[in-house]
């Protein structure tokens, strides 16, 4: 809905509360009349129910309102001696229209001076639980959110089994776009599996679903930062068609609120001319030099002469390379045993087995234990993921005569590069553009070249009807041969070139679905993929910052300090009170 249909249903709203209270104000002192003000019946509706007056501004407030809309129902029948756990069942159920039997129907009496305190342990637990809920949304839609890095898109400058807080306030917090929705989750509830909120997905009908009507236009809360080149940035994933992360189903058209949350780096923003080359981002015709903090990972070619030995790879913590073990003879048993460790394996015309794994490779223990006669075999060039210190090591040991990033030609389509239109667009991740990034009020030519790289954002992000015609392009049904950009556009992508879906797949990230900034990393694990009971914290990572120059400092240790002096201070606080007693 736009503005003035928001007006319109709220107003609406102020007539149901109105026909379905004004009584019952009366009963309490009141006019009927102050029952029909908007904002001003909820003002004086507090004060009957004898809670703050700030409780409105909650009934304002997406998603917590859903909260505190049976809170406020249960508090009015309460003010009128309706206590009972069948009331309160029935206001809920009934969606409040509980309110007007009671108005119309029941001589009841105003409690003036009701006393607020539960009159049950299980009441005060409900409180309890109720409110701290809400506490907990309003931070967590609006200031704070927890975060997980699920992939290893930013290797290694942010990793897999890093937990963040991700600040909603830099960039300024994005208002909740899907009003029915259950509060502290994204698109999935937690156990039940199912969608956390009501929408209608559907690509053949959402766009006239009355229930996609109660979506709430694109609004951001003013922040003290914009995004820069450089960032790391969460927002929501502008290809997701999946109804859940990570699982493969019929195409949905979900609310921008409820995509998929995506963690990138920024290295193109608005008005920006991008370009890749070799591998390298080029901005405006230079070579975008990333924090000192950043990471980013290539694939190279890792040759010796004597054999590349996985005992190098593994000493530089290297990447997603390949090892091979050879069995002389293996008993299914045995195999079945190594299935969780291995990819895959097969049997050579001499009879051998061969058993392929990732970097992590067979543990020794496992071998010992099955009894197995394994080699690992040593080949001379080998594949794997290296940041620049790795292959800064790795070009000084003397084994290994030479390391050397792969590069995937200029002019040679990639496969699914985004506009994925290689006959006009031969691009891959390693030579990409030059591509122009849309700044908002900005104007570009529109024709049967260019709308591959702007169709989507015309279509999708802008919500207009475009159609191509030969060499003509027609937009809402006229031929158009410029367009000018309603927002802002970002180029998000991975440190870990090599292994990223990002920009360079999907295209364009728009400002309505940038989400936050990583500012804190409170927790992270290795081996996260491989069950709770193989995670071992990463010590220096714990209590670290995300941005800033320089190595990441822990402050985990000065935390544990002041929570112990803490600890100390209160208990001789509490022992001097018990004494003076």
């Amino acid at each position: 809905m736009d503005g003035i249909q928001w007006i319109i249903f709220i107003l609406i709203i102020q007539v149901i509360h109105f026909l379905g209270t004004w009584k019952l104000y009366v009963k309490a002192g009141r006019k009927a009349w102050e029952a029909a003000i908007p904002v001003y019946n909820g003002i004086v509706l507090m004060k009957i129910i004898n809670r703050p007056w700030w409780w409105v501004l909650l009934l304002f407030i997406p998603i917590i309102n859903l909260l505190m809309f049976p809170v406020v129902w249960v508090e009015t029948i309460r003010s009128f001696g309706k206590n009972s756990l069948v009331d309160t069942w029935l206001v809920i159920l009934t969606l409040g229209f509980y309110i007007y039997y009671i108005n119309y129907a029941e001589d009841v009496q105003y409690i003036e001076d009701r006393s607020l305190k539960p009159k049950t342990g299980l009441g005060e637990w409900v409180s309890s639980i109720v409110f701290a809920i809400v506490a907990a949304t309003f931070v967590h839609t609006y200031f704070i959110q927890p975060y997980v890095i699920p992939t290893g898109s930013l290797e290694r400058t942010l990793r897999v089994g890093d937990f963040l807080f991700v600040s909603k306030f830099h960039y300024g917090a994005r208002v909740p776009m899907t009003t029915l929705a259950a509060p502290m989750v994204h698109d999935t509830l937690p156990v039940l599996k199912t969608r956390s909120y009501l929408a209608d997905v559907n690509p053949e009908t959402y766009k006239t679903s009355w229930i996609n009507k109660l979506q709430l236009p694109y609004m951001r809360l003013p922040g003290f930062e914009k995004v820069e080149k450089n960032d790391i940035v969460v927002f929501s994933l502008p290809a997701d068609t999946l109804y859940q992360f990570f699982k493969a189903e019929k195409a949905v058209i979900k609310p921008i609120d409820k995509k998929s949350n995506y963690v990138k780096r920024c290295v193109g923003t608005p008005g920006d001319s991008l370009a890749v080359i070799d591998g390298f981002v080029y901005i405006n015709g230079e070579q975008l030099q990333l924090s000192d903090r950043a990471k980013p990972m290539y694939v190279y070619d890792i040759y010796a002469k004597n054999g590349v030995s996985s005992s190098y790879l593994n000493d530089v913590d290297a990447a997603d390379y390949v090892r091979k073990y050879i069995a002389t003879n293996i008993s299914e048993a045995q195999y079945n045993a190594l299935a969780p460790f291995i990819s895959g394996g097969r049997q050579t015309e001499g009879g051998k087995i061969e058993l392929y794994t990732n970097e992590n490779g067979i543990p020794t223990d496992v071998i010992r234990q099955l009894r197995l006669s394994l080699t690992e075999e040593k080949p001379r060039s080998r594949m794997a993921n290296l940041t620049d210190e790795m292959v800064a090591t790795l070009r000084n040991n003397p084994a290994i005569d030479s390391v050397v990033k792969t590069i995937e030609p200029k002019g040679v389509y990639g496969g699914n590069t985004f506009p994925q239109k290689p006959n006009l667009y031969p691009w891959n991740n390693d030579n990409f553009g030059p591509i122009y990034i849309p700044k908002k009020g900005s104007t570009v030519e529109i024709n049967s070249r260019t709308i591959p790289l702007y169709k989507k954002i015309i279509r999708d992000y802008e919500y207009n009807d475009v159609r191509v015609t030969g060499n003509k392009v027609l937009i809402n049904g006229e031929e158009a041969d410029s367009y000018t950009f309603k927002q802002d556009y970002y180029w998000m992508m991975g440190d870990n070139r090599d292994h990223s879906e990002d920009s360079r797949t999907w295209g364009y990230v728009p400002a309505d679905h940038i989400v936050g900034k990583p500012v804190f990393l409170w927790m992270s694990f290795d081996n996260f993929r491989q069950g709770i009971a193989n995670w071992r914290i990463r010590w220096d990572r714990v209590f670290t910052t995300v941005g800033g120059s320089g190595e990441p400092v822990s402050y985990f240790w000065y935390f544990i300090a002041l929570l112990a002096a803490w600890f100390i201070f209160d208990f001789f606080r509490k022992r001097k009170k018990k004494n003076h007693r």
